[in-house]
């Protein structure tokens, strides 16, 4: 069975590197601007914040629905999984995240989550008034998607993703259809992990609406727009026990991202667990265009009668742009 498990893992990463490879040809190197929706790169959880990103291997509660379908058939057993989490991010910007998750059994698992990007009201300015016309305009931004996680062997599981983007500008609206697809494959040394995740898998598509601008031949309606990319994301994460002793452990973390407009990078984490009720996390991200102070962050699991309700922060820190604050609850109601 664990040699099936293996064969099964290697045909599934070689099929997916080829198929990637053949719609992403020009995937890596520094194309920043080169897609749009960049709204789908905010984590949306707590504890990836705090570990820098680096959770596709160990992602285990609802927020796998963003980083990896295939952890949403792990962690904490239970009948239903809720997650509520906002992201305080860069200029006065709030990320509002909503995950469910429904067992369906010993070996598959259901999920439905909602990202929401509340951008605020803005002052419109133009070439012509760049002190602003004095119309206000909005943005806004969201993605639902429907998650399917399921065992195939005590070692191997998979999980895919099928959601539905959104992004609003003045009139201005792009909608598309994405896929991702996760693989996690655990083995029995310390522990360890390894997940490997495509993420926002899907075609170009055209922005519609009318947009008024004013030109040196006067006010002009653009209706007509080139089509636009996502930025999508190959990941590929190990995890496993760096230490384990009396009721405490520490989990060491490592992820190498590899994006379609951007650099490669590399995100490591680890994370402190103290008689599974205080955990301690930090992490880095490296290779990234504007960089910051490590990242950091706790959480609290408390037990209940009816399931456990666990509590976490993160705080990531960018030197230019400043600091974001994630706040997150989980609730796992018991069979």
């Amino acid at each position: 069975m664990k040699n099936k498990s293996v064969l099964l893992l290697f045909l599934g990463l070689n099929s997916i590197t080829i198929s990637f490879a053949q719609v992403l040809p020009t995937f890596g190197n520094s194309r920043s601007g080169a897609a749009g929706m960049q709204f789908l790169k905010i984590w949306p959880d707590a504890r990836s914040g705090s570990l820098g990103g680096a959770v596709t291997a160990i992602a285990n509660d609802p927020s796998a629905a963003y980083w990896n379908p295939a952890g949403l058939i792990k962690g904490d057993t239970g009948k239903f999984k809720l997650q509520i989490s906002n992201t305080r991010y860069f200029a006065n910007t709030n990320q509002y995240w909503v995950s469910a998750v429904f067992n369906r059994g010993k070996y598959a698992k259901l999920g439905l989550s909602l990202a929401y990007n509340d951008y605020g009201s803005m002052m419109e300015t133009t070439e012509f008034q760049p002190f602003g016309t004095g119309r206000a305009f909005s943005m806004n931004s969201w993605t639902l998607a429907g998650s399917y996680a399921r065992v195939l062997t005590d070692f191997f599981s998979f999980g895919l993703n099928m959601k539905w983007a959104h992004e609003g500008l003045a009139g201005v609206a792009v909608n598309n259809l994405l896929f991702d697809f996760g693989l996690r494959y655990d083995l029995d040394i310390r522990n360890a992990r390894f997940a490997v995740t495509i993420n926002n898998f899907g075609a170009n598509v055209q922005p519609n609406g009318h947009m008024s601008v004013l030109k040196f031949s006067g006010q002009s309606d653009i209706a007509s727009y080139q089509r636009i990319s996502v930025p999508a994301v190959f990941r590929l994460g190990f995890a496993m026990d760096a230490w384990r002793g009396n009721n405490q452990f520490i989990i060491g973390t490592a992820q190498l991202n590899h994006y379609s407009d951007n650099n490669e990078t590399l995100s490591i984490g680890a994370e402190y667990a103290w008689h599974k009720l205080l955990y301690l996390r930090t992490g880095y991200e490296f290779g990234i265009d504007e960089g910051g102070f490590p990242s950091a962050g706790f959480g609290l699991k408390l037990q209940k009668r009816a399931g456990t309700l666990s509590i976490d922060y993160g705080f990531c820190n960018k030197i230019r742009l400043g600091n974001t604050h994630r706040i997150g609850l989980v609730w796992n109601m018991k069979r």
